[in-house]
């Protein structure tokens, strides 16, 4: 039997058919996902921004690293890494981690008006260390996490009003992304490392991140249970290594969670994983080795539209940010063109879902310091 032919019958084996729908449509019963054509089109010759994208769509820079912000006196952060949107009165806020290293990484947001326009830029969380993907609270903070051995969690406020808060109870570990799941009254949390654990934090208050429990996915033959890290301080034993069975995820990433599932991905086997807190099962999702010319490598930060549809960005690949439809049909939504040594990251609609926004980590130059942040405005579905 091929690894193709294994893999499928491995997913089939969970018995999991998990529902990529955030409303009402069909459950998905095609995992993994298949290479097929976007529900937009193939992509148009690139933009004046290097951008190819779907007929009917535009983008624009809104930021690039150490220079202004125009309409502001903020320089932008280095290295622009996850990313959300906040509501705002009637604009929003776009809040973006910042990936440098030794003490001078963070998190900075911009601030928009009801038509869009820039109207301010500012720092949200400074001194920290490599923050590289977060997710957003229903209570209205960012998550930002630190991508380094005992890294920490940094709870942030996105209108800069209030400092930022540390979280040790999420655990110290090499963090990525974060996903609050409101119906359990929990938080999903990646670790990026080859053998990573897949994590979920059960505050003892929900809304209060000031303590809780750790706890870590095992897999016992067919069975899935989350089970206590003992030592969420990671020291001197780390995290990932506390559990017998934790069951091991190669490289985690980006993680979403909407109606039931959390969605994330793991780079070191171009996977997105499909967690079914309903039914407490897996499933594979996508994998780039189980469809014929995948468009999807790399897989980094994950996001979704209302309508259903995750927006996947790579980090290398051919630098697009890929779409998965409800229907398991994976296909570029967009490429960036002449940036090969950069990674795309960041991808966040805004509260009314017509204006993504992403980044592109190291830009033209391969950089920290040449990132550029982009937003893209376009006829973005709102049915199946």
């Amino acid at each position: 039997m091929d690894r193709r032919t294994f893999l499928r019958a491995a997913v089939i084996g969970t018995s999991t058919s998990v529902a990529f729908s955030f409303s009402v449509a069909p459950q998905a019963l095609a995992f993994p996902a298949q290479t097929g054509p976007s529900p937009y089109g193939g992509l148009g010759a690139a933009d004046a921004n290097g951008l190819m994208l779907p007929s009917g769509f535009t983008s624009r820079v809104l930021a690039r690293s150490t220079q202004t912000v125009p309409g502001t006196s903020y320089t932008w952060h280095g290295a622009p890494d996850g990313g959300a949107c906040f509501a705002d009165g009637t604009g929003w806020i776009y809040v973006s981690n910042s990936e440098l290293s030794s003490g001078t990484g963070g998190a900075s947001a911009l601030r928009f008006n009801s038509s869009g326009s820039v109207t301010g830029a500012y720092r949200i969380l400074s001194g920290t260390t490599r923050n590289c993907s977060g997710g957003a609270t229903p209570w209205g903070t960012w998550l930002s996490g630190e991508e380094t051995d005992l890294g920490y969690i940094w709870e942030t406020d996105p209108t800069g009003a209030t400092a930022a808060v540390r979280r040790p109870a999420l655990g110290r570990f090499s963090h990525e992304a974060a996903a609050v799941d409101p119906d359990r009254r929990v938080i999903y949390l990646t670790e990026d490392e080859t053998s990573g654990g897949f994590y979920r934090f059960v505050p003892t208050t929900w809304g209060n991140l000031s303590a809780g429990t750790l706890q870590v996915l095992r897999e016992s033959g067919s069975t899935l249970s989350w089970v206590t890290v003992p030592d969420p301080d990671g020291s001197p034993t780390r995290t990932r290594r506390q559990v017998s069975g934790m069951k091991v995820f190669n490289g985690g990433e980006g993680c979403y969670y909407r109606n039931g599932t959390c969605f994330f991905t793991t780079k070191g086997d171009n996977r997105v994983w499909a967690y079914n807190a309903v039914n407490n099962t897996i499933a594979i999702a996508y994998d780039d080795g189980l469809t014929s010319n995948p468009p999807l490598t790399g897989v980094d930060n994950i996001t979704a539209a209302a309508v259903g549809d995750l927006y996947v960005a790579e980090d290398g690949g051919n630098m697009e940010i890929c779409i998965i439809t409800p229907n398991d049909i994976v296909a570029p939504f967009l490429r960036v063109t002449g940036q090969s040594g950069s990674e795309l990251c960041g991808v966040a609609f805004n509260p009314a879902g017509n204006r993504l926004y992403f980044s592109s980590q190291r830009g033209t130059s391969g950089s920290s310091s040449g990132g550029i942040t982009y937003e893209v405005t376009g006829p973005f579905r709102t049915s199946l």
